[in-house]
């Protein structure tokens, strides 16, 4: 599912990255979790090809695609049908609604409207927001804005979704309906889940708990 061997991560003479090694297999939900500035975010990005690593050095492997192979708009398109991607602060895009918002990954993907439109209202309905898809970012709680991310993140069928601290803006009851919601998905669709978190709670319930320091997996 996701191979990376010896990644390192350079920004101009700052070594991020120092060799990291990392194996996740299908439907395994992973944090990583560490303090700030152990490289977890970069490790994450990498992950996610929206970042580049050292290819002298390491290798990435996902769903059994050689990332460094890849050209950019043959990047642009795996990354489009294979990653999700939920954030902290959910980017969502204020002059849309929640149904627009989360069919833009699919019109991307070149999928028709009628057929985005269906998908997204099926995905609102499994979120429990589907009294909300004409509300904007504005009108939602919180939670309800994380809901409709995660929504969007999904909405291509992607076989891999990271996650960046996506509790971390949330109150405690909607932070713990989105981690019980992260096992549900895994449950339901068999989704991969990296994610990372300073939420020890969400990172204890994780099937493996992997730990930076200084820009290498310690544990």
């Amino acid at each position: 599912m996701i191979e990376a061997k010896n990644i390192h991560k350079f920004y101009d003479d700052l070594h991020v990255l120092k060799g990291v090694d990392l194996h996740i297999i299908k439907s395994e939900i992973v944090s990583i979790v560490g303090a700030s500035g152990a490289g977890k975010t970069t490790l994450l990005q990498i992950i996610g090809t929206l970042d580049t690593f050292d290819e002298d050095k390491g290798s990435l492997q996902i769903n059994n695609t050689k990332i460094a192979r890849l050209k950019r708009k043959e990047l642009a398109k795996f990354r489009n049908e294979n990653l999700g991607f939920i954030f902290q602060f959910h980017q969502l895009l204020p002059e849309f609604t929640a149904l627009e918002n989360i069919c833009i990954p699919a019109f991307i993907k070149g999928v028709s409207k009628s057929e985005a439109e269906k998908r997204a209202k099926e995905l609102l309905t499994f979120l429990g927001l589907s009294h909300r898809e004409t509300h904007k970012p504005n009108e939602l709680s919180g939670g309800e804005q994380q809901r409709v991310a995660v929504a969007r993140a999904l909405i291509n069928n992607p076989s891999i979704i990271l996650a960046d601290e996506p509790s971390g803006n949330l109150d405690t009851e909607s932070a713990e309906n989105l981690h019980n919601l992260f096992f549900k998905l895994r449950d339901e669709f068999g989704q991969t889940f990296v994610i990372v978190t300073h939420n020890e709670e969400l990172a204890e319930m994780a099937d493996r708990k992997l730990t930076m320091q200084d820009g290498k997996i310690i544990k």
